[in-house]
């Protein structure tokens, strides 16, 4: 390097490359962040002062759904000081009758689907949920907000149920659906599918055999169930005419066993026979010691009294069951219904001491009826645990009243009497025994078939009764055919997997499973309530 002069650096290399007069000294370090936290804290006051004053736009995380619109400028509705949203913030808006969770708790969840009290006690109806269902589960921990205005926060994403459900999703590891396992039911009925498809055809000559089957399996207006089979909707056209009679029965005296007459029915004036008094009397034909009946109705209240009264006769103690119109075991899995008909048949005895002019009476029977009325709003309560077991009587002959003889002819009776109903019920123990009306297959999850009928006919998923392979089959074959009314013409799991996966459509938990309580049974949820 050349050197110029004292004091001057000059130039190096042979390119003569120049060189500062000065050294380059670095600025202050402590002086940069000085100026970055400066600038750090002022962004952090705008943001707070966002957060608490201003609209909260750049607190946010994304727009809220639309039914939360109106709090976007208001974070203080959801969210506490420097924390997440409470249930006690979700309940002042959510809760029309305080700012306490009632009708939204987590445990009301569970009792919303399956109306099972007991599921509202710790571990019952659990196998590996891991929350106890009388702790409370926050809100937001499943209903996430900040995703849009078009997101629906009941839509609740699959990793929150699978987190709980021990598999992985609709595809892999899912459960068979229950009434699968169950294979068959106790609907009550006698009833074969294919005949009664061929009958319709026939009387409303109908190309389309899936039509004929929509002439009993009427749906909903949501799609989801169908409403429940009716004698005088669906079977009155074939079933109990105006020509159907009862065999010739004998008359009950005081020393053999046999039915009433219309007139001693009259005569005796027991509870609940008012109906005799406005029976058309020419309906009887009494021919000696022997009665017979033309026409017979559904539910005939002439043979319905008889029956009553031979059970009581053959049976030692028929307890409750005396108050039902059918048996209490199988049917309907609906308890409520057994404690309805029960108060019911009581309000119809009681009303034949309406015409009593005793003030006692009178006094009396404004008790009974209230006493009533607490009963049936009792038993409306979800909460109530309602008890089959009290109409289900243990019934046994009277082997130390009644020769076998007296048995046998008793019986014998029964049959004749209810031969008129025996071409579709079943008959025990002098009772019919109760009939389902709809069979609740999903008891935890919903099915449209409006979104179905599109892709699918009905008898392309229930093709358990081979209806269109026997159609026009007769009667040797189709007594060989499967098809009783104990089927479950359902179909499995494996035949929704064929649409329901990742290639093809939906197979998401919330597409068949809703747990969200409906709001517009907020009136009946408010029961649900301790």
């Amino acid at each position: 390097m050349r050197m110029r002069g004292q004091g001057q650096k000059g130039s190096f290399s042979d390119l003569h490359l120049p060189v500062t007069k000065r050294y380059l000294v670095p600025p202050s370090r402590s002086r940069m962040v000085i100026i970055g936290g400066v600038g750090i804290l002022l962004i952090l006051v705008f943001i707070l002062f966002n957060f608490f004053m201003g609209d909260a736009s750049i607190a946010q995380r994304g727009p809220l759904s639309s039914g939360h619109a109106n709090l976007s400028k208001d974070c203080g509705a959801c969210h506490s000081r420097f924390g997440a949203v409470t249930n006690e913030k979700c309940a002042v808006c959510h809760e029309k009758y305080g700012d306490n969770l009632g009708v939204y708790t987590f445990k009301t969840h569970y009792l919303y689907h399956s109306n099972d009290p007991k599921r509202l006690t710790a571990g019952a109806g659990r196998t590996h949920h891991p929350f106890d269902v009388r702790d409370e589960v926050p809100c937001a921990s499943c209903h996430i907000e900040h995703e849009g205005r078009q997101a629906k926060m009941t839509s609740i994403s699959d990793r929150f149920c699978l987190a709980c459900h021990d598999y992985q999703s609709f595809n892999q590891r899912h459960p068979q659906f229950a009434f699968v396992a169950v294979k068959e039911e106790r609907p009550g009925l006698r009833f074969t599918h294919i005949r009664h498809v061929q009958e319709v055809v026939k009387l409303k000559n109908i190309a389309d055999v899936e039509k004929a089957c929509l002439y009993c399996h009427n749906a909903k207006p949501d799609g989801r169930r169908f409403e429940p089979i009716r004698f005088d909707r669906h079977c009155d056209t074939c079933h109990l005419t105006t020509t159907t009679a009862t065999p010739n029965l004998p008359i009950r005296t005081a020393d053999e066993i046999g039915v009433e007459t219309l007139e001693a029915l009259q005569r005796r004036n027991a509870p609940g026979t008012l109906w005799a008094f406005y029976t058309n009397p020419n309906e009887f034909r009494i021919s000696g010691a022997s009665v017979r009946k033309s026409p017979v109705y559904h539910e005939d209240p002439w043979i319905m009294e008889n029956l009553r009264g031979l059970r009581k006769t053959l049976y030692a103690d028929a307890g409750l069951t005396n108050l039902l119109v059918a048996s209490a075991e199988g049917g309907d899995p609906n308890k409520l219904i057994l404690y309805d008909e029960a108060v019911q048949t009581l309000k119809e005895q009681a009303m034949a001491l309406r015409s009593s002019p005793s003030r006692e009476v009178q006094s009396q029977l404004q008790e009974i009826n209230a006493l009533l009325d607490q009963v049936q709003k009792r038993t409306k309560d979800p909460a109530t645990m309602l008890d089959q077991e009290k109409f289900i009587t243990p019934f046994r002959l009277r082997t130390n009243a009644l020769t076998q003889e007296q048995i046998e002819a008793g019986n014998a009776i029964v049959n004749n009497l209810s031969k008129p109903c025996k071409d579709c019920h079943l008959i025990q123990n002098a009772t019919i025994v109760r009939v389902q009306k709809d069979q609740q297959v999903l008891k935890r999850a919903h099915f449209d078939h409006r979104a179905h009928i599109l892709q699918r006919r009905c008898l392309d998923c229930h093709h358990e009764i081979p209806v269109e392979a026997h159609l026009n089959a007769n009667k040797d074959v189709l007594e060989k055919v499967s098809d009783r009314a104990e089927i479950q013409n359902i179909p499995k799991i494996e035949r929704c997997q064929e649409c329901h996966n990742p290639k093809t459509t939906s197979n998401r938990c919330v597409t068949c499973h809703y747990f969200h309580p409906n709001k517009s049974h907020r009136s009946d949820l408010l029961l649900y309530m301790d």
